[in-house]
């Protein structure tokens, strides 16, 4: 401004107080004009999110928390709403939901914020899901698949796998120009540590971003941490990227949401869960899609998990978010507990749209293997009864354990589209019908890198699939 353009006028602003403060929460009487989601600064420097509007009273969440906030304080407008810093800055980086460093480096250097609230993508802006995304997992890639753009919940009790079959999803993004985004909510400081190790030991962590909220950090960065990643994978869709967001868990997001509203004194509902929380968990989903070329071309595909309690799927949380997304992966405690790993219950998992994303060469070769698997475990559970069975049905068990055998897979060990149609063709055409189930199993890091040697894709003529995985298994006998 040029020294002859200053002139001296009044500056009205508002000014509020800090009536009292505990667990997180501030209460202000003052500042009438304040909008919902808006930052308020108070007067020792720390800053807070306005989440509840009152008659009297309004209701903020503490944010970047100083010790001097007290009964008394004065608090008045930021002039401007929560966001965070986004851009490739912030890959191999691991931040707090304010994008905060909590790997010990300098600070992301971001040009652009983005806030961590928005409207999701418009109906128009919309594609249709048409590419593949392989977390590298034989059961889901093969019988569950997942497309870019699909929101897809995995759910089930505590410690079955579950994250441990979304870290193999990010493994397995290596080399396909998907960038990730892993949110880490209500996690134990340990466990996050051996997450990150594990993405760094990978070579993971060059194409990811953390975001972190850990168990003992305030309820509403608990509250904040899933919007934050949206925040930061919205970013790159926009540009045109292909991301994968893992939220890990929403069960303990709920659980911070519920303990805000109930600090702010919100009626609790079912479950003692609030009303919106419905709303909250879609509003956050929703923001998942494919964007037509026009608006970017992008696609952001949602990896929820959700813990359910001894297997209950008709709870609040998991009735919610089954509603919400286009698909569920359950692991079961019983296939756990009997050694079948993932433990994942093909009977009760399901994928609404990831099957026209499917490659054509792999939607042929599973066509029935999971009717077959299925029915397999019906028969298996009639012959329990020691009944004479006629040898067809005695076949159909033999190809059942064989196919159990072969779905299994260990931890952190994500395999390769050509490796999938590899172990499929090999058992819908017979032949591994020769070897015991165990040594069929065996036999398959002998197929995959035979495959792998040839140098087949997945466009190839299928006789030569088939020439090559009869040829690999002769020379293996």
């Amino acid at each position: 401004m040029a020294k002859e353009d200053y002139r001296f006028a009044l500056r009205l602003s508002e000014r509020g107080e800090v009536v009292g403060i505990g667990d997180g929460i501030a209460w202000i009487r003052g500042l009438p004009s304040v909008r919902l989601d808006e930052l308020i600064a108070f007067g020792d420097g720390s800053t807070g999110l306005v989440f509840q509007l009152g008659r009297e009273l309004l209701g903020a969440i503490l944010l970047a928390q100083k010790h001097g906030v007290t009964a008394g304080m004065a608090v008045t407008h930021a002039g401007r709403n929560l966001a965070i810093g986004v851009g490739d800055a912030l890959l191999g980086r691991v931040v707090d939901p304010l994008g905060n460093p909590l790997d010990a480096l300098p600070p992301c250097e971001t040009a652009e914020f983005r806030c961590l609230d928005a409207a999701a993508p418009a109906i128009i802006e919309r594609d249709f899901v048409s590419q593949p995304l392989y977390t590298g997992c034989k059961i889901v890639d093969t019988l569950i698949p997942i497309g870019k753009g699909q929101r897809q919940l995995i759910i089930g009790d505590d410690g079955l796998g579950k994250s441990s079959l979304a870290l193999d999803a990010v493994l397995s993004q290596r080399g396909r120009n998907v960038l990730c985004v892993v949110v880490l909510i209500g996690q134990p400081r340990s466990a996050v540590a051996g997450t990150v190790e594990a993405l760094r030991r990978a070579g993971a962590l060059d194409y990811t971003a953390v975001v972190v909220a850990e168990a003992n950090a305030l309820p509403g960065f608990r509250y904040l941490a899933p919007f934050a990643g949206c925040a930061l994978a919205e970013h790159w869709m926009r540009a045109g990227r292909d991301v994968l967001v893992v939220y890990d868990d929403l069960s303990r997001h709920a659980q911070s949401y519920r303990e805000l509203s109930l600090l702010l004194q919100r009626p609790p509902g079912r479950e003692a869960f609030p009303g919106d929380i419905f709303y909250l968990h879609s509003r956050l989903l929703e923001r998942s899609t494919v964007l037509l070329p026009k608006f970017g071309g992008g696609s952001m595909t949602a990896l929820p998990i959700i813990e359910t309690r001894q297997g209950e799927l008709s709870a609040y949380i998991p009735t919610n978010l089954i509603s919400i997304t286009d698909g569920q992966i359950y692991f079961d405690a019983r296939l756990f507990a009997a050694g079948m790993l993932p433990a994942i219950d093909i009977g009760r998992s399901v994928s609404r749209i990831g099957g026209k994303a499917q490659h054509p060469a792999i939607k042929t070769a599973s066509a029935r293997i999971r009717l077959d698997y299925l029915q397999f475990l019906e028969i298996e559970l009639f012959a329990r009864f020691g009944t004479r069975l006629d040898a067809a049905v005695e076949e159909k068990l033999r190809r059942g354990r064989q196919l159990r055998v072969l779905l299994k897979q260990d931890r952190l060990a994500p395999l390769s589209e050509l490796a999938h149609l590899a172990w499929l063709l090999a058992y819908g055409d017979g032949l591994l019908d020769s070897l015991s189930p165990p040594a069929a199993g065996d036999l398959l890091p002998t197929l995959f890198a035979a495959v792998a040697d040839a140098g087949l894709t997945l466009e190839d003529a299928r006789e030569r699939w088939l020439t090559t995985l009869a040829a690999s298994l002769a020379a293996a006998a």
